[in-house]
């Protein structure tokens, strides 16, 4: 996603981590030996943060972080940008269902967004 390079300092997104995602979250990492390859980060029913490598990607390392939070959850929501259509075909492909898009003025990248809902379906 290139138009989001820059967006902050690595001093501000180890501020985020320690501070905020750490604190709240429930994180879970993939890992190929000693290096994370993927890392999601969920709490209540909001997906905070999936991300997968891209040299892993297409390796279903994504497919089972998403599984560690729907196991934890009966329900699960996301926002990604509308442009990111891997993204938006992957969990559309998992489940889930477009709800609510929006211009983007409401988030710091000011990037149209889309927000995705999963629920877990009951059997009878």
């Amino acid at each position: 996603m290139p138009w989001l390079t820059g967006l902050h300092t690595p001093e501000e997104d180890r501020w985020f981590y320690r501070e905020l995602m750490f604190k709240t979250c429930t994180l879970w990492g993939a890992f190929d030996r000693d290096v994370i390859t993927g890392m999601i980060a969920f709490r209540d029913d909001w997906i905070e943060q999936l991300y997968v490598l891209p040299v892993v990607q297409g390796r279903g390392v994504c497919s089972e972080l998403l599984q560690v939070a729907k196991r934890a959850c009966e329900r699960l929501q996301l926002w990604t940008f509308q442009r990111n259509l891997k993204a938006r075909r992957f969990y559309e492909a998992r489940g889930f269902a477009l709800v609510e898009e929006t211009d983007g003025t409401r988030n710091e990248e000011k990037q149209p967004d889309v927000r995705y809902l999963w629920m877990r379906v009951s059997v009878p």
